[in-house]
C-alpha cells in the first residue's frame, strides 16, 4: 500500500503545477492585454506545449489578436489554433539541434517586429536553454553542442553550464529582452531551478545576467576544458574579457518583467498535503537539495535508519519529501539512468534489505525525464530486493557502472510517465511506516 501511496503523492506534486491550472490565474490579472494591438507570444521548454494550449484558452475573445512561435520537444505538440509550436530537439534529449536554431532565429525575428503597441508574453520552463541554441557571431551549434555535452559529463550544475551558454548565445541572457521593440514585455515561468533565479531558467532570455565572459571563461577553467574546447570558443570568451563583444545586459527597460508562476516548493506544498491526507507525518526538506546524488541518498539513508530506531526527527508513519536537483557525474563509459533512478539505487544499495523493511522510496523528475531515459524515476521497496535477489541483481554493481535504468527495468519498477507538460525540477518521496502497517490510509 505504500507504494501506491508513494506514487499518489508525486502525482499531486505533479499537478499542482500544470499550466491548465497556473496560467488561468494569471492571465485573469494581465490588463496590459485588453489594449495591444497584437499579443506576441514567444517561448520555449518542456512545457511549452501545455503552456501556449492553457494561454489559448485563458485568452478567450484576444486570441485573434494572437501570433506566436514556441520551441517544445518532438513528441509534446498539441492542437493550437494561433501559437506555431516548434519541434526543436529530439526528446529525451537535451542537446541543440539545427532545428532549434532555426526556431530561435524565428523567435527573435519576431520580437524585432513589435510595434509600439503590441505586448509580448513569453512562456519559459525548464529545458528551454537547449531549445534556444542560436549561436553568437563565430560560434558554430557543433562548438555549443561539444561544450554542452562535456560540461554534462563533468557534473556542472545548471547555473555553471547556462553561465558558459549564455555567452555563446545571441538570444539569451537578456539578450531577447534587449531586441523586443514592443510595448510591454511579459514572461511566465514556471521554474525548474533550485532558488527560481530568473537569469538561469531556460537561461534567461528576458532577464538581466550577473555573469559575465570572465565567469564563464573561469567555469571551463574549474572543469579542466578550458584548453579543450574548440579555438572558436577560447577565442569567443578571450575577446569578450577584452571587450571586443558586448557583455549580456546587466540591467533591462522598465516595459520588461519575469513572473515565476510555478516551482517546486509549490508542488511539494501538493505533496505535503497529499501525505497528510493519507495519515502521514510529514518531514518537508525543501526545494534547496543539491549536491551529488549518491551523497545526499547516504544522507537521506541516515535519516531514515534514525526515524525507524530512535523515532528522530519523527516516529512512523512519515513521511520525507524533498525536491531540488542533484547531480552525477559520469565517466566516460556508464549505463543508463539519471539521477532520480540513481538515488533510489543508492538508498537501496546503503540501507540493504534490512534496512528496506517498511521503507518506500520514490524519486521522478516532475517532467516526466529523468536523464537519457524514458522514466521519470524508479521507485522501490522490500519486494524490490526480493525481486532483484532472486534475479541475482545487486545494487552495488549497478550503482558502480551508473546503470540504474538496467536495475530497476529487470524488476520493473520504473516510473514511467510519459511528459508530463510541465517541468519543476525533482520530487523525492521517502515512506517510512511499522512493518505491519498494512491499512489503506495510514493509522499504525
Amino acid at each position: 500500500m505504500s507504494r501506491q501511496h508513494a506514487r499518489t503523492i508525486w502525482n499531486a506534486a505533479v499537478d499542482a503545477v500544470r499550466p491548465e491550472l497556473l496560467l488561468p490565474k494569471v492571465v485573469r490579472t494581465l490588463h496590459e492585454l485588453d489594449s495591444a494591438e497584437r499579443i506576441i507570444v514567444l517561448g520555449a521548454g518542456k512545457a511549452g506545449a501545455a503552456m501556449s494550449v492553457a494561454l489559448e484558452e485563458a485568452l478567450g475573445d484576444r486570441l485573434d489578436r494572437v501570433v506566436g512561435w514556441v520551441n517544445i520537444p518532438e513528441g509534446t505538440a498539441r492542437p493550437t489554433r494561433r501559437i506555431h509550436l516548434h519541434p526543436a530537439r529530439p526528446a529525451g534529449s537535451n542537446h541543440p539541434t539545427d532545428d532549434g536554431v532555426d526556431g530561435s532565429r524565428e523567435i527573435l525575428r519576431l520580437a524585432q517586429t513589435a510595434g509600439p503597441n503590441d505586448v509580448g508574453l513569453c512562456l519559459w520552463s525548464g529545458g528551454g536553454s537547449a531549445l534556444l541554441p542560436l549561436p553568437a557571431e563565430g560560434i558554430t551549434l557543433a562548438d555549443k553542442q561539444w561544450v554542452t555535452h562535456m560540461l554534462h559529463t563533468c557534473g556542472a550544475t545548471i547555473n555553471e553550464m547556462n553561465a558558459v551558454r549564455k555567452h555563446l548565445s545571441a538570444i539569451k541572457g537578456g539578450r531577447l529582452g534587449e531586441a523586443f521593440t514592443g510595448r510591454e514585455l511579459i514572461s511566465l515561468i514556471i521554474s525548474d531551478v533550485v532558488g527560481d533565479p530568473l537569469d538561469v531558467i531556460a537561461s534567461g532570455p528576458t532577464a538581466p545576467d550577473p555573469s559575465t565572459f570572465a565567469d564563464a571563461s573561469a567555469i571551463l577553467k574549474s572543469f579542466h576544458l578550458r584548453k579543450k574546447v574548440p579555438d572558436s570558443v577560447r577565442r569567443h570568451f578571450e575577446r569578450g574579457m577584452a571587450g571586443e563583444f558586448a557583455e549580456t545586459p546587466k540591467s533591462l527597460a522598465p516595459h520588461v518583467s519575469n513572473h515565476v508562476i510555478g516551482n517546486n516548493a509549490l508542488a511539494l506544498k501538493a505533496a505535503e498535503r497529499a501525505a497528510r491526507d493519507l495519515g502521514y507525518g510529514v518531514i518537508n526538506l525543501g526545494s534547496f537539495i543539491e549536491g551529488e546524488t549518491s551523497a545526499v541518498a547516504l544522507a537521506f539513508a541516515g535519516m531514515v535508519a534514525s526515524i525507524r530506531r530512535d523515532g528522530v526527527p519523527a516516529a512512523p508513519p512519515v513521511c520525507i519529501l524533498s525536491g531540488g536537483e542533484t547531480t552525477v557525474a559520469l565517466p566516460e563509459h556508464h549505463g543508463r539512468g539519471g539521477r532520480n533512478q540513481e538515488f533510489v539505487l543508492a538508498m537501496l544499495d546503503k540501507l540493504g534489505p534490512a534496512g528496506m523493511k517498511g521503507v518506500t522510496i520514490l524519486s521522478g523528475g516532475t517532467d516526466g525525464e529523468d536523464g537519457p531515459t524514458d522514466a521519470a524515476g524508479a521507485i522501490a521497496d522490500a519486494q524490490s530486493n526480493d525481486r532483484a535477489s532472486a534475479l541475482g541483481l545487486q545494487p552495488r554493481g549497478y550503482l558502480t557502472k551508473h546503470d540504474a535504468y538496467s536495475f530497476f527495468e529487470a524488476i520493473d519498477d520504473l516510473i514511467i510517465s510519459g511528459p508530463t507538460g510541465t517541468n519543476v525540477m525533482d520530487v523525492r518521496i521517502v515512506l517510512v511506516v511499522e512493518e505491519s502497517c498494512q491499512l489503506s490510509v495510514v493509522s499504525c
